[in-house]
Order: structure tokens, then sequence, then C-alpha cells
């Protein structure tokens, strides 16, 4: 992608960045629904619901008049008015809902190394969709203005499943992703989106915390192209005090990718003194080589101050660099580094010969150094998902 070309690009972002009519509130104080939204009809033809923009929730149990959702390992326990962790899901009349469907509050086109992802179709564009939620409470989320609040909390503009495929198509882009905030936490909607995208031949890409149950995940790695998941850090107490989450639940859905075939990169931010201890990079590295192995991309992100951790300073550019060379020396093939503009931990080094097979400028790719997915100097197969480049 040229410079010009990017610059188009940014344009065409913005340009298609919705953001149309305020959500509306479905319950009162008490947990009463409200008279000026009952009996709203979903998508004009469908049994009555508690809100436009609602859908009963596809993977969930029944106790009585309470539910349990069974999409994430939180497994939020719902008596009737109850609203789950990730603000999304709500128990209304005994049943499940998703209040988190075709109510996008964020729409964009992105280059595709903004994921990141740097072995998934370089210089591609891809179509961004985001609702709101989030089943973690990261003090440094960076999204928090869509991830901690609740949908009727936000604006959004109207997008059903096969709107957003009609506007991928008509902007001739290959890929959707589900990204910003936590897409599990609209997991119907971003199924039911991937099931008809597959059906004409876009790509669907996941942006994830992983905190997903086996079951749920199995079905939506059948319409699943590409990932990059985040591995926040590799110790339990890290995760509960840092993002409100556990670890293992993370580690098997990488090792669910990675039998299911999907490709997938990784992503650590390096927030200083939660996330910067060498020897638990190492027992990572271990980790990933031992499950997943060497070829799958990990991205060491540089931290800033975000949301409830403004007093930390931003990640020491030398911590970036003792982490990527840690996991190197490990034997992990592809190794980056983000944040760090102009850094050449953001190129991609044949990891046979050591030359530079794709030379990044940001998100501009500058060189591609790649014949039918071999290094161009020594043949050597980079692992990834290549196809044309566009010039």
């Amino acid at each position: 992608m040229t410079r010009k070309e990017f610059l188009r690009t940014a344009a065409l972002g913005a340009s298609v960045f919705l953001c149309a009519g305020a959500g509306y509130g479905f319950m009162d104080k008490k947990g009463h629904r409200r008279e000026s939204i009952r009996g709203r009809i979903f998508k004009g033809d469908g049994p009555e619901k508690p809100w436009k923009w609602s859908i009963e929730g596809f993977f969930y149990t029944k106790h009585g008049d309470s539910v349990q959702c069974q999409v994430c390992p939180n497994r939020c326990f719902l008596e009737p008015g109850d609203r789950s962790i990730c603000r999304s899901k709500v128990n209304i009349g005994g049943k499940l809902y998703s209040l988190a469907y075709g109510n996008p509050c964020a729409v964009h086109v992105d280059p595709i190394e903004k994921k990141p992802l740097n072995h998934f179709y370089p210089r591609s564009l891809i179509f961004s969709i985001a609702a709101t939620g989030c089943n973690f409470r990261c003090l440094n989320c960076q999204n928090w203005e869509i991830s901690q609040k609740k949908p009727e909390e936000v604006e959004h503009t109207e997008l059903f499943p096969e709107q957003v495929v009609a506007e991928t198509q008509k902007r001739n882009i290959a890929s959707i992703a589900y990204t910003y905030s936590e897409p599990i936490t609209y997991y119907e909607y971003m199924i039911d989106t991937a099931k008809l995208a597959r059906e004409v031949n876009i790509k669907n890409v996941l942006v994830s915390n992983g905190y997903i149950n086996q079951k749920p995940l199995l079905e939506l790695c059948k319409y699943l192209d590409g990932a990059n998941v985040n591995l926040k850090s590799f110790d339990n107490d890290i995760y509960r005090c840092l993002n409100g989450g556990t670890l293992q639940p993370v580690l098997n859905t990488f090792k669910t990718l990675h039998e299911q075939g999907v490709w997938f990169e990784m992503t650590t931010l390096v927030v200083p003194t939660y996330v910067e201890d060498p020897e638990m990079i190492r027992r990572m590295c271990g980790w990933i080589l031992k499950e997943l192995g060497p070829d799958h991309p990990l991205h060491f992100l540089r931290f800033f101050p975000r949301y409830k951790l403004t007093r930390l300073p931003a990640t020491p550019i030398a911590t970036l660099e003792k982490m990527r060379g840690i996991a190197l020396k490990e034997g992990i093939h592809y190794v980056y580094l983000g944040n760090v503009p102009g850094h050449e931990g953001a190129q991609t080094y044949c990891h046979n010969c050591h030359k530079v097979v794709i030379k990044r400028n940001g998100y501009l790719i500058e060189a591609v150094n790649l014949k039918e997915g071999k290094c161009a100097f020594c043949g050597t197969p980079i692992p990834g998902r290549w196809g044309a480049f566009r010039d």
C-alpha cells in the first residue's frame, strides 16, 4: 500500500464510521420493562422482543425462571431482570437475550495490519465492526468508552448481518473483523454475520481476549479464517488483578484455534509492573512452543497510560526489545514490536536467512520479498495466509 493509498484508506475509514441514533433504555431502575419498548418487532417479522436490537441467546441453560449464559467462562447466572458481567446479556421472562445485535457502535475500514495481523493478507483492507461490552475488566482498556458500556448507553447505527455483508461487498473488501470491544459479548451478532460472509467468500477475523467456552468456540471456528487473540500475561494472579479473568480458558482457546486450522497471531501488551518479568515471558514462550509450535507470530505492544492505569509510565522501548529478544532466543520465529513506529521489530524477517521479507512503516508496507508465500531470497516457506498483493 502506497502512502497515497493509505491516506485514501484513512479517509474512507472516516467516511464509513457510522454512529447514528441513540440507544433506547429497556429497563427502569427497578428492573421492569418500559412500556415504550414492549412489543417491538425484531427485523419486522419475528416474535415480539424486548428491544429492536435483541435476539435470544444461542448458548444458555434454563433453571426455572433463571438462566445461565454458556458463551464464556464467566457463566453468568441471571435471575429475571439481571444483566451479565459483559453488560450485553439480560434475563427477560426466563429467557436470555443479547442486546447487542445489529446495533454496532463502531464501523470502520482498516488496514489489516491494524488488528494487528502481519501474516494475513498484507496490504488488504478489512471492514471492522464492534458492539458494546466486554467480559473482562482490564484496568488498562484502550476502548473502555464502548467495552465498559451497556448497549443503550452509547450511540450506534442499525446494521444487521446481511447489511454488514452488503456494505463489505459494496466496498470490494475481502474480509470482516469483529473487533474494538470484545466480540465474544456480541457472539450471536458475530456468528450470524460470519455465516453470511462465508457464503459469499468474505473472510472473517476475530480480534479478542479469547475468553470463550469450547462449544461456542468450535461453532465459531467453522466460519473463522483468522484471529488475533490477546495473551495478556502468563500468570493467573495477574489475569485476575489486571483483567478480571483467568488464564487457562485463554490457553484453551489458542489450542482450539490451532487444532481447527484457524490462522492466528498473539498479542501481549507489556504493562509496566504487571507484564515485564523476563522469567514469565520465558515460561510463556515455552508453552507456546510446546502447544502451538514456533510459527504463530507474537506481538509485544507498548503500553501507554489509559483508563485506570494513568499512574503508570509508557513501556520503555528497551523493555520491549528485551521481551522480543527472549522470545526469539527461545525459538519463536516471528516476534514483533507494536506501538513503536519505525522500529526494526515491525519488520518480517525470514526465520531461515533472516532477511527482510516484508518491510513496514507503521501500517504502510514499503516492500514485499515473498513469492508464493516463500522467502524471495532463500525459498523458505513463510507461515501465514498470503494470497495476491496489491501494488
